[in-house]
């Protein structure tokens, strides 16, 4: 797993200066294979149980150093500093096993005008033999002008199925499994030079803790669709809800406020 210390301190000197109207058409290609005690780490943290399949949203880990080299490469608009991550969607078609070989592409896409700024897509896919199995598309929303005021009344949180106490050491132990370690979530110091009260939790620890949650009771090919909603501070507690749909489920993280909504479909 790379080390993306010196991308984020790159990303943190450089990446004010920067300006632009265009996403760069580069992509990023990688061979990889999975490291077993690096997946027991990832699943530990995660809540998920020893098994030969790798968790759908393992792969975005094992993408994530090639995301950041993107974001702080040649060409790209935005600072990372201040990007926001508002959603996450994967589809796997079929499951990834850990002694696999996988192929794994990274590009950006779509920049799209947002009520709050621009939004865009940096989207992995993983390939095995030649055959695309699993694609992540992660949706990062750069805020320009005046934040937007919530004009709807909020809603009442749904009836909890569980509730998850959450250490405010919960960040370093999912930087260490992750290699995300951007500083909002780490310490509380480092996170209040960011804006924030406390460290918050990784937005893909909370889908991957709400994944954990459905283990063994999902198909083979299935999408888990979230959108990232506030915060959570660490240390915390939050509430886990989830209720059966037509094809998959519903699911929530809530405190006094949301943080998480997401859909299973397969």
């Amino acid at each position: 797993m790379a080390n993306l210390t010196l991308l984020y301190a790159k990303a943190a000197l450089t990446g004010f200066t920067r300006r632009g109207s265009e996403l760069p058409r580069s992509t990023l290609d990688a061979e990889l294979t999975v490291d077993p005690e690096h997946l027991a780490r990832y699943n530990k943290v995660c809540g998920f149980g020893v098994r030969d399949e790798l968790p759908i949203t393992y792969p975005h880990v094992l993408g994530f150093a090639s995301q950041v080299r993107l974001m702080t490469g040649p060409g790209f608009p935005f600072p990372l500093p201040g990007l926001v991550h508002v959603a996450n969607r994967i589809t796997q078609h079929r499951p990834l096993r850990a002694a696999e070989p996988l192929s794994l592409r990274v590009a950006l896409a779509d920049l799209r005008p947002h009520e709050r700024g621009r939004q865009f897509d940096v989207v992995t896919s993983v390939s095995v033999d030649g055959e695309e199995v699993w694609v992540d598309v992660s949706t990062y929303l750069r805020r320009e002008g005046a934040a937007a005021k919530e004009s709807s009344p909020r809603a009442e949180p749904p009836e909890p199925t569980a509730r998850w106490r959450l250490p405010g050491d919960l960040g370093r132990r999912y930087a260490d499994a992750s290699g995300d370690r951007n500083p909002i979530h780490l310490h509380a110091l480092t996170a209040k030079a960011f804006g924030f009260p406390r460290a918050i939790a990784h937005g893909m620890w909370s889908k991957a803790r709400c994944v954990a949650a459905f283990e063994g009771r999902l198909p083979d090919a299935h999408e888990v669709d979230v959108r990232f909603k506030t915060p959570i501070l660490l240390p915390g507690e939050v509430g886990f809800s989830s209720a059966p749909t037509g094809d998959g489920w519903r699911f929530a993280l809530w405190s006094d406020r949301p943080h998480l909504e997401g859909v299973i479909s397969g």
